[in-house]
């Protein structure tokens, strides 16, 4: 199951201010645990969620440059904090705040992930928007995904250089006050 097949309804499914999604991921991204939030909201029963690389709830209107700041945010084992939009099962999306941090075992090497998301303020997810629209735009301008990836994050570390923030800074102004 590819989220990427599901046609987007544009129906906006929320969840409460007082509820957090919960997933954990092996080092490879395949979901090895979901809590009822995130059933609920996905669309995806446990048993389907299990064993799916996390992108199954991968909506086609985020930019994978995001991705890319993410997976070399984590591969550097440090935490991230990222807007996302995700997509259900159902064709329904749903923005989170999804804060993503590496699992170690006993030996302190990576196992995992570990993501708690919750539900983002109505002005932080205009101004994420806007931004991630002007990410893809230059993502779409490129016709091989490699390339777009890279224009992408190109466009991404850009309008943070014109801003003098880095995205952590983004995230956190939008989070803590300009983006209620």
């Amino acid at each position: 199951m590819r989220a990427t097949r599901i046609r987007p309804t544009g129906v906006e499914r929320a969840f409460g201010d007082h509820e957090m999604i919960v997933t954990k991921t092996d080092t490879r991204g395949v979901i090895t645990y979901v809590n009822d939030v995130f059933v609920r909201v996905s669309a995806l029963s446990e048993c389907d969620a299990v064993g799916q690389p996390h992108s199954v709830i991968r909506h086609p209107d985020m930019p994978r440059a995001v991705f890319k700041l993410l997976w070399d945010t984590l591969g550097e084992q440090r935490e991230i904090f990222a807007y996302v939009q995700n997509l259900a099962t159902d064709g329904a999306h749903y923005w989170v705040l999804a804060h993503v941090t590496p699992s170690y075992d006993l030996g302190g090497r990576v196992v995992g992930y570990h993501s708690n998301r919750r539900h983002p303020t109505p002005g932080a997810v205009t101004a994420v928007s806007a931004l991630y629209t002007k990410i893809r735009a230059a993502e779409s301008r490129e016709s091989h995904t490699p390339d777009a990836v890279t224009a992408g994050y190109r466009a991404l570390q850009d309008t943070l250089n014109e801003h003098g923030m880095t995205y952590d800074e983004l995230v956190w102004s939008l989070t803590n006050g300009s983006g209620r």
